[in-house]
């Protein structure tokens, strides 16, 4: 756990008046220490920009998208900050390569940020107290401070979606993030919306497993892939299953009332899909946990 100094004993640091130093001067006075310091402060800020630009076009609403290019800004800031010092100690402009950090949901991106923010503070803290110098302690000191409000916003945007559970909304008017919905979801098939002539479910299929095959007499229906890859089979009847094709992120399929169909998991990870029938198909709030749950739930509609 990083401590935070109590108060900077030096005045925050006037760049414009603070004179540039050559890099002989700074190698003799053992100060090419603090150049990396700073340097790696810029590239960690550029890294942590390109990260938030990327969550926050993935927010599943407003209040977290406003949360996060909050954050973005002042890591701009930040930015700003540590170029505008590593010119005025080197006299010239910083050369770098940002890390660019993947992420493939939502709250996979958070975790992501935050343990980022968390490093930082960690590595200011170190920093500070290891450089005598009262302008690199002013300029670490404020990023450590930045660095843990951005930390605690996180961890409340986190912990607000690790509390988040999909329910049936339906009728009422309904806006969600489909592609981060599927994604995270984890059961077999959870209906989010129910109206009267329409159902929406998300469904996760685990690795070798299928949807089951099946058909529904006066129901259309429409599936999207958001990750994973699956075997698409169609036919008139059981036996009789002549269209088959893969499928893979982003595909999607539209069966007709009356086909036989089922869609099998192909790839190494669980296939997360998305289904629209049309009539609804399944009563109100459903929820399968798992596929077995599923199929026993289905015999006993049917009886």
């Amino acid at each position: 756990m990083y401590q935070m100094p109590k108060n900077s004993p030096h005045p925050i640091f006037d760049y414009k008046n603070h004179p540039t130093r050559s890099s002989s001067y700074l190698v003799r006075n053992g100060q090419d220490q603090h150049i990396e310091t700073i340097l790696s402060g810029v590239k960690r800020q550029a890294s942590a920009i390109d990260l938030y630009r990327r969550l926050a076009n993935t927010a599943p609403n407003q209040k977290h998208k406003t949360d996060l290019l909050q954050t973005l800004e002042s890591k701009k800031a930040q930015l700003k900050h540590f170029t505008q010092f590593y010119g005025n100690l080197t006299g010239r402009h910083p050369e770098y390569q940002i890390d660019k950090l993947p992420f493939q949901h939502y709250k996979e991106g958070l975790q992501l940020a935050y343990n980022l923010e968390v490093e930082g503070c960690n590595d200011y803290q170190i920093n500070y107290w290891h450089r005598n110098d009262p302008y690199i302690q002013n300029v670490l000191l404020w990023a450590l401070q930045s660095d843990q409000e951005n930390a605690s916003r996180l961890l409340s945007l986190y912990e607000e979606e690790e509390n988040y559970r999909l329910t049936d909304y339906g009728p009422e008017p309904f806006v969600v993030n489909i592609e981060e919905a599927t994604k995270e979801n984890s059961t077999f098939r959870t209906a989010i919306w129910t109206g009267e002539h329409l159902q929406v479910t998300l469904m996760s299929i685990e690795v070798g497993e299928d949807i089951g095959l099946e058909r529904h007499p006066h129901v259309d229906q429409f599936l999207r892939i958001e990750d994973g890859q699956g075997l698409v089979q169609m036919g008139p009847s059981q036996d009789q299953l002549d269209f088959q094709t893969e499928a893979f992120d982003d595909f999607a399929i539209m069966i007709p009332a009356g086909t036989w169909h089922n869609v099998t998991n192909i790839g190494n990870k669980p296939l997360k899909l998305y289904s629209i029938y049309a009539p609804p198909e399944h009563p109100h709030g459903t929820v399968h946990e798992t596929k077995a749950i599923a199929m026993a739930a289905e015999e006993d509609h049917h009886h």
